[in-house]
């Protein structure tokens, strides 16, 4: 540190110092102009002109193309439509938005709620309920930016900060995954999704889980689990986009969440139903379902949602849209017949159940591979939709013994496994152009894996990855949630059923 009594000694020599410079530069010639510069400054982009009519005429085909507007080729002009929603687009992605509602609110809560006890009745759809409101908030406070995000580093879990709070999240289109669908209606659709998977786990734990610590579960899940898997496999910057990402390190596809929704919350359920343990009595009472009348309304629900869970995942009213809504349809209804005749051969007639069953398991199948495939393809799917997870429901639980109490491990996790491996094997370009366009796919592989073969083998790696995830992060949040605040109620209040217990209602009055 200078001292104080320095400071003037300090000050003299420095004056001194700039005089005997100053004189110096009197006593030299004065130094020559500086040279021009060699390199020529750029000048700053021209704005680009007005459309004329004939290129308003080409916005208005890119706009029926769902692609970009404001230019072709190396032409570029200033559109007139270039920041506003397509109405069309828009249109159908917010109906398409409300079917994924009501597949959760009201269609699963009919279904499982049909499926359990009628002491537990209530429960299901209380945690149906909460379950919609709670990742509704963790949504719009970071969710959204989490995984569609893009200002974290392409490949990491997450995808950004720059839309937390729905920051930015307006009716201007974000063109990251969009032309023409505005950014708050996208963000709207994808809410649904992640409200309806975490949503599925519920089926495995039915009537024997605190609500208090489900809801704790699911919240602390979503960030585990759902975020980081949404974000790699459909975020711009994500790991495993292959389709739209093209340093993305593992060139796998989804379309509408074989790996996100099913994969994650089938595996899940299974590991929080075996830690959770068997519902009291299990195997020595009998624990049918209260209600099929209910179970069949809530599968006829699901179905109808679920086209704006696959079909709407083109996130437009284009061809891709219209080959998803067809092949979903195909898959979905071969399934249910599928598996029903199954059950016929082997119990000797088809129940409704095992319509249900079949028709769920057919629309979890052809999830991942809807906008991918053929036809044929979807046909092939709804076959085996129909039979493995026929298998796993029937024979591979009744031969380990875990109490799965609504078929979630059986039909989604081994549905969304099963999808995407099979996604692999028949997605074609002739379904979806997007797989061999050059300067989409092509970069990162993608157009060589599906012309030349081998997309299985990225799709494999995808479902490594989200088995892992899905295990190890349900496993740990599982112990946390049990060493705080305990999983299960007491037997009285289990044995009571939990509809008056937690919730001080009754589903039915007599």
């Amino acid at each position: 540190m200078i001292s104080l009594k320095k400071i003037p000694a300090l000050l003299l020599a420095a004056s001194l110092a700039w005089t005997a410079g100053t004189l110096l530069a009197q006593n030299e010639p004065a130094p020559a102009p500086p040279a021009p510069p060699t390199e020529t400054v750029a000048a700053p982009p021209a704005t680009p002109p007005d459309a004329t009519l004939e290129q308003r005429v080409t916005d208005i085909e890119q706009y029926f193309q769902n692609m970009g507007v404001g230019g072709s080729g190396d032409t570029t002009w200033k559109s007139k439509i270039g920041s506003i929603p397509g109405p069309g687009h828009n249109g159908w992605m917010m109906a398409c938005a409300a079917l994924v509602l009501f597949m959760t609110l009201p269609g699963l809560a009919l279904f499982y709620g049909g499926l359990v006890r009628r002491k537990n009745v209530l429960s299901v759809c209380a945690q149906c309920l909460c379950t919609a409101g709670l990742v509704t908030i963790l949504w719009w406070i970071c969710g959204y930016s989490l995984v569609f995000g893009k200002s974290f580093a392409s490949g990491f879990p997450f995808g950004g900060s720059e839309f937390l709070f729905f920051k930015g999240v307006d009716s201007a289109p974000n063109t990251d995954y969009s032309y023409w669908v505005s950014n708050n209606v996208y963000a709207m659709y994808q809410l649904m999704f992640a409200i309806i998977t975490p949503a599925l786990i519920v089926g495995a734990i039915a009537e024997r889980m605190k609500f208090s610590a489900i809801m704790t579960f699911i919240g602390l899940w979503m960030f585990v689990v759902y975020f980081p898997m949404a974000h790699m496999v459909w975020g711009v910057s994500g790991l495993m986009n292959g389709v739209w990402n093209a340093d993305a390190k593992i060139p796998a596809i989804d379309f509408a969440g074989g790996t996100v929704v099913h994969m994650t919350s089938g595996w899940s359920a299974l590991i929080l139903c075996m830690i959770l343990g068997k519902r009291l009595g299990f195997g020595k009472e009998k624990m049918a379902p209260h209600n099929m009348v209910l179970c069949m309304v809530g599968t006829g629900m699901l179905w109808v949602g679920w086209y704006g869970f696959n079909a709407g995942s083109a996130v437009a009213a284009d061809v891709i849209s219209s080959n998803a809504f067809t092949t979903t349809t195909l898959a979905t209804a071969t399934a249910g017949f599928t598996w029903a005749m199954i059950e016929a051969i082997h119990r000797g007639h088809p129940s409704i159940l095992g319509f249900c069953s079949g028709i769920v398991a057919g629309l979890v199948v052809i999830t991942p591979a809807c906008g991918f495939v053929s036809p044929t393809g979807a046909m092939i799917i709804g076959v085996l939709a129909g039979a493995i997870p026929y298998i796993f429901v029937v024979f591979v639980k009744a031969a380990f013994g875990y109490d799965d109490a609504l078929d979630t491990f059986g039909v989604h996790a081994i549905g969304g496994t099963l999808g995407a491996i099979m996604t692999g094997l028949l997605a074609t370009d002739k379904a979806n152009g997007n797989l061999v366009v050059d300067a989409v796919a092509g970069k990162n592989g993608l157009k060589e894996l599906v012309t030349n073969g081998g997309l299985v083998f990225a799709q494999l790696k995808a479902v490594g990855i989200t088995l892992v995830l899905s295990v190890v992060g349900t496993f740990i949040l599982a112990y946390i949630v049990k060493m705080v605040i305990g999983l299960r109620p007491t037997p009285e209040v289990e044995t009571a059923g939990l509809d008056v217990s937690e919730h001080g209602e009754e589903g039915y009055v007599l």
